[in-house]
């Protein structure tokens, strides 16, 4: 099996961590490990394949840190601000072709509406450019060569989706899940998941809801991702958790 080496770009929600105006613990902690930019992951498969996943706000300085890395392609998961915000800082990646993002339907009509400069027929020197694959929630694609099997979910009333690439499984912003995609995790070595705090939240999984997710899927390892400042400081919650949980943070390198 080719290896994979997964990159936390960002673990944060959307506000980051520490959140602007705050002065709790976790806000005024000096352990680098509650310092979480928006949201993202960077998933290199081998010598085939660089995936981005999502593309918030804090891209630039993501990207900066971790090297600049290859990215073959952008997959999207939803299209809220948090997730897609810092697509315009990808332009050096479309200098010598239109980069491909794979998403849902849903997501290309937003990301044609919020950057129209990057879709215009006449287009101004130097705009990012993207060659948009609309994807379905229930049909894997191919890329490279490599398999990417979208996992829909529900981030409350929006139907969104993470994505399964080999014994891998990365899903954010989840609330609930059906069945079908509970049945698709079932299996894998390492599975992603997002856990906003412990309290409960109307769109997103709190911890304890996480670690039920986790414990009928059985991965080897479980990483929790998207957390707020409410969850409390990592070095905290993490002596909480099972033996088999951790909680990402920022930098984190996952080999697979």
């Amino acid at each position: 099996m080719t290896m994979m080496k997964l990159t936390f770009l960002g673990t944060g929600t959307s506000t980051g961590v520490p959140q602007i105006g705050c002065n709790c613990a976790t806000c005024r902690s000096a352990d680098m490990r509650d310092k979480r930019l928006r949201a993202s992951a960077l998933l290199q498969v081998g010598n085939t394949a660089s995936f981005l996943i999502d593309s918030g706000p804090d891209l630039r300085e993501q990207l900066l840190r971790a090297g600049a890395p290859d990215i073959t392609a952008l997959l999207v998961t939803h299209s809220h601000y948090d997730h897609v915000g810092g697509i315009d800082d990808l332009r050096p990646y479309c200098a010598k072709h239109p980069l491909p993002v794979y998403c849902l339907a849903d997501v290309e009509r937003d990301l044609r509406a919020r950057i129209p400069y990057c879709f215009a027929k006449h287009l101004y020197p130097g705009v990012p450019t993207f060659d948009v694959h609309s994807i379905r929630p229930d049909e894997p694609f191919i890329v490279q060569g490599v398999k990417v099997t979208p996992l829909p979910v529900m981030h409350y009333k929006l139907p969104i989706i993470g994505f399964k690439i080999g014994q891998l499984a990365y899903i954010t912003d989840c609330k609930t899940m059906p069945d079908t995609t509970l049945a698709l995790l079932r299996g894998v070595d390492t599975l992603v998941i997002n856990a906003l705090r412990h309290k409960e939240h109307i769109s997103h999984m709190s911890l304890s809801q996480a670690l039920e997710v986790i414990a009928a899927v059985k991965p080897r390892r479980a990483y929790l991702t998207h957390l707020s400042h409410d969850m409390g400081t990592h070095a905290a919650t993490e002596a909480q958790l099972p033996d088999n949980v951790r909680i990402a943070y920022d930098t984190l390198q996952l080999t697979l």
